[in-house]
């Protein structure tokens, strides 16, 4: 139905569909949320959790619905076998645009836990979705200013990540720290032919705070063979392909548990393991744009 109508009407109907539904869920997170403010550690809180992580759920399934409904996309996505829906995992992914992460929530829906973000303390502020972040436990890090400070910010942080050795939890960093742009690829000198320089400090404050619950990392490539899309576009139906790639790699014991401020070596292993899947990740890239450029021919 959505399909038939003009892009600009149907980028409007989407755009209210997900405002509202956004809105609705948050709301009644707020029960639930209230309950766990309250309620000591224990079996009570763990029925609050599930509680609304499926209220989430619930909300991811409708985007998904509203992206169906508003233009048959093709998907070609390859790697996600063997998946644990209540498992512990690290995902990290290039970043092209806001679509990215409607992507990564429709892809690994009922495959791996609700995925979750590191945010900036700031954010808890931000009207409505602040308090779902909140409820929800995405883990919100300060950025101190000075060495003594990040020490202190960093051992914080840990601390909100104790409660993820209770809940299966899945942690998505996207290492270049900001959306693609050639703009930004030409400034950095980027040595990628389609990614930025990838930056580790948030990567390393989760393997620094969780890494030795995670299971295994899972290194997506997404691709849009036709160029990376607005968000506008995603609402109005404009998206006709995406390509996605994931990869579950071990985590490699010597990046696990250190502290990512003060250990230079520590830092360095970290950047040399990121770099090695950078390398493979822009070769994927630029096979899976070769092949579509083939098959559009």
């Amino acid at each position: 139905m959505l399909s038939i109508l003009p892009h600009a009407l149907r980028g409007s109907l989407t755009g209210l569909l997900l405002g509202l539904s956004t809105l609705f869920f948050t709301l009644m997170m707020v029960p639930p949320a209230v309950f766990k403010l309250v309620l000591p550690p224990g079996g009570a809180r763990r029925l609050c959790d599930r509680w609304l992580n499926g209220l989430a759920s619930t909300w991811v399934l409708i985007n998904n619905a509203w992206i169906a409904a508003v233009r048959p996309v093709q998907w070609d996505v390859q790697g996600l076998e063997g998946l644990n829906p209540r498992g512990w995992y690290l995902v990290s992914s290039n970043h092209q645009s806001w679509v990215d992460i409607l992507v990564l929530q429709r892809i690994f829906h009922g495959r791996i836990p609700f995925l979750k973000f590191f945010l900036k303390q700031e954010l808890i502020w931000v009207p409505v979705i602040g308090l779902a972040w909140w409820a929800l436990d995405f883990p919100f890090m300060k950025r101190g200013r000075g060495h003594g400070a990040r020490h202190s910010d960093l051992q914080t942080t840990r601390e909100a990540c104790e409660k993820f050795k209770r809940i299966p939890t899945s942690v998505i960093n996207f290492v270049e720290g900001t959306r693609f742009t050639q703009a930004k690829h030409t400034q950095q000198a980027s040595p990628w032919r389609h990614l930025l320089k990838p930056k580790i400090g948030g990567l390393g404050i989760a393997l620094a705070t969780m890494g030795e619950q995670f299971e295994a990392l899972l290194d997506v490539t997404i691709v849009y063979p036709a160029g990376a899309p607005r968000f506008w576009d995603l609402l109005c139906g404009r998206i006709d392909a995406v390509t996605v790639r994931v990869q579950r790699r071990p985590i490699p014991a010597d990046v696990l548990g250190s502290d990512p401020v003060g250990d230079k070596a520590y830092r360095q292993r970290i950047s040399t393991w990121v770099d090695g899947q950078w390398r493979d990740k822009d070769e994927l890239i630029e096979t899976l744009l070769q092949q579509a450029r083939r098959d559009g021919s």
